[in-house]
């Protein structure tokens, strides 16, 4: 009798989540939303390096509530800084004293485009204030480049005010997701593009989906032409040279990897697994010695294991009354707390610190080293954390 009373209240909940007849899920509105496949390697592979001490919650937390979603930090040549960009679509700069307005990647400065309370609240205006996510400075001009979400790629001088476009399509299609950008010594501009069909306000969408239209790109400064090194990948996201300038790193975020592709040698233009990360990856920012630091957001899970590997069951709990947000947190492995990794241009993990509660750092997206201190952006929180090196 119990067994048949489960099993009607079994069925009648797999009809309810098919039908979702009260348009209550995350999903609700986008009727053609579709799961695939993430080809995730198995729990027992990924690195068992971790950071018992969590030691980032020795991390000073700076400039609280004075920038908002700070993702990227940028010093110019001179050393000068940081420089971040923030939700509002503003580059500011920290002159020594006081944030400054220094660039804006958006024409439109209207009061849509004023500081608001909460960070989810830009996620509607985006594309009209811009939304700039990672910064480079080219060595040679000072010109600040910028991997704005909704506009390309853009540039602006070292006197800052509103940045050109450089780049906003590829092959007849048009750039969706501009997220991360490095620069040669010849000015080339390597980057990525999320996806080709989810926009940076809905990212979280992206994440669940696990659909495979980013890319890695090329920008050539002397043929104006845009090109695509790596195509079908699943939310690549962070990216940055190799000191030498032979290869560079990308982040596959959903699958949880990092891949090199090399621009010299007998393997220039081919690409290669070289690490496996702890969890989702957001930016890579290289040091001096030429080690790379990995922001990654939480640790994976067997919960985000499984979804991975059967789409069917991950659209069915889609289908469940549970908001977009909760679904994404599930899917990065819980609750926010910030991963920094160090990785040799090998992929040998160098060093790993972390606030696995989340009390103090909750969330990075990047991790720029100088001078014998982690400088840690999050396009999820409102402050800058920095991090003493020993």
């Amino acid at each position: 009798m119990a067994l048949s009373i489960v099993a009607k209240i079994s069925l009648v909940f797999a009809i309810y989540c098919a039908l979702d007849p009260f348009s209550h899920s995350s999903i609700s509105k986008f009727p053609d939303f579709k799961t695939y496949k993430i080809d995730m390697p198995p729990l027992s592979s990924l690195p068992k390096e971790r950071d018992r001490e969590n030691l980032l919650q020795n991390s000073e937390i700076r400039f609280l509530n004075e920038v908002q979603g700070p993702e990227s930090i940028a010093f110019d040549p001179q050393g000068r800084g940081p420089y971040t960009g923030v939700a509002d679509g503003r580059i500011l700069f920290w002159n020594g004293t006081r944030w400054i307005d220094f660039a804006y990647t958006s024409n439109n400065r209207s009061e849509l485009c004023d500081p608001k309370p909460s960070l989810l609240d830009y996620l509607k205006d985006e594309d009209i204030c811009g939304r700039p996510l990672g910064l480079r400075f080219d060595k040679k001009t000072g010109d600040l480049y910028i991997a704005d979400a909704y506009l390309g790629i853009m540039k602006v001088g070292p006197e800052g005010g509103l940045a050109t476009s450089v780049t906003n399509e590829a092959d007849g299609v048009p750039l969706r997701f501009t997220n991360d950008l490095d620069i040669d010594d010849q000015g080339n501009v390597y980057f990525t593009d999320s996806s080709s069909f989810f926009q940076r306000r809905k990212f979280m969408l992206l994440i669940v989906s696990g659909e495979d239209s980013g890319r890695v790109l090329k920008y050539n400064p002397k043929t104006k032409e845009t090109t695509t090194l790596v195509r079908n990948l699943q939310f690549p996201n962070g990216l940055s040279l190799g000191k030498d300038g032979s290869f560079f790193i990308f982040c596959e975020g959903s699958i949880g990897r990092l891949r090199k592709y090399w621009l010299k040698g007998e393997k220039a233009g081919t690409s290669e697994v070289v690490a496996l990360l702890h969890g989702f990856p957001d930016n890579i920012r290289t040091n001096k010695d030429g080690d790379f630091w990995v922001a990654v957001h939480c640790h994976r899970n067997i919960f985000t294991h499984v979804m991975a590997h059967h789409p069917r069951v991950r659209k069915f709990f889609l289908k469940l009354p549970i908001s977009v947000k909760f679904q994404y947190l599930l899917q990065v492995g819980g609750w926010p707390h910030a991963v920094a990794v160090k990785y040799s241009e090998e992929g040998k993990v160098l060093k790993v610190l972390e606030d696995s509660k989340g009390k103090v750092v909750k969330a990075v997206s990047e991790v720029e080293e100088k001078d014998g201190k982690l400088w840690m952006g999050s396009v999820l929180m409102s402050f800058i954390a920095v991090y003493d090196l020993p």
